[in-house]
């Protein structure tokens, strides 16, 4: 059974709505999961977008809603202000985000310069005491050339730890990417595609899981010693 014009390579039947009460944390609001997608190419024909997109469109029909950052004018890092707009609009779609999908081409081995300047742009916290990544999900894809490699994905699943993100264990790759999306930059049903559907299924169940409870998650004994020691040096010096 097909489900719309929109998703033509989709089998509905065989993607049945999540089930939000056996993963959502006691209070929840119930909002729809916040996803924002980053791709690592500024080609016109950007496979890596595509394969974004086949993403959102299917994160979408699963109830959640998201936002892709185009990189384009995203100055190299350090080599502008925080203030930059494209700075600015990346930083706050971080933090407006529930969580991520990473989707980069493969070149000389590697992620894309691209994709690693917008990971650069995040820094671990904020004024304020803002994370924009702790604590968020992540799903990571990429696309290649030439054969199936992950060189990409496992860099990405570093970072992805680094900024202290839950990495989700599926991921996507696809080889040799321009034989497999059609003239219309869409990619046909078949095993490449169904991955992507697994990746975005498994995103969105882990996000519902997570996002309730990323502040308990992420709490660390460090960070409360470091705390205190704050508290008792300021105390220590009203008293002095």
């Amino acid at each position: 059974m097909k489900v719309s014009d929109d998703l033509p390579s989709l089998q509905a039947d065989q993607l049945p709505a999540i089930d939000i009460d056996a993963l959502k944390a006691a209070g929840d609001l119930g909002h729809k999961p916040r996803i924002l997608l980053l791709y690592g190419s500024l080609r016109p024909q950007s496979y890596s977008r595509r394969a974004a997109e086949e993403a959102a469109r299917i994160l979408q029909f699963l109830g959640c809603e998201t936002r892709m950052f185009d990189p384009t004018g995203l100055p190299l890092p350090d080599g502008a202000e925080p203030d930059h707009p494209k700075v600015v609009e990346l930083r706050d779609l971080a933090v407006w985000s529930e969580g991520m999908v990473w989707s980069s081409p493969e070149r000389h081995g590697a992620m894309t310069g691209i994709m690693k300047c917008q990971i650069d742009w995040l820094p671990l916290s904020l004024k304020g005491g803002i994370r924009p990544t702790q604590g968020k999900t992540l799903a990571v894809m990429q696309v290649s050339g030439g054969s199936q490699s992950f060189n990409a994905v496992n860099q990405m699943r570093i970072l992805g730890r680094w900024m202290r993100m839950v990495t989700i264990p599926n991921q996507s790759s696809i080889p040799k990417a321009w034989l497999e999306f059609d003239a219309e930059g869409r990619l046909p049903e078949g095993p490449f595609y169904r991955r992507i559907v697994d990746v975005m299924e498994e995103l969105v169940k882990f996000t519902w899981l997570v996002r309730g409870r990323a502040d308990y998650l992420v709490d660390r004994y460090s960070e409360r010693v470091e705390s205190a020691e704050e508290v008792h040096q300021r105390v220590s010096k009203k008293s002095g």
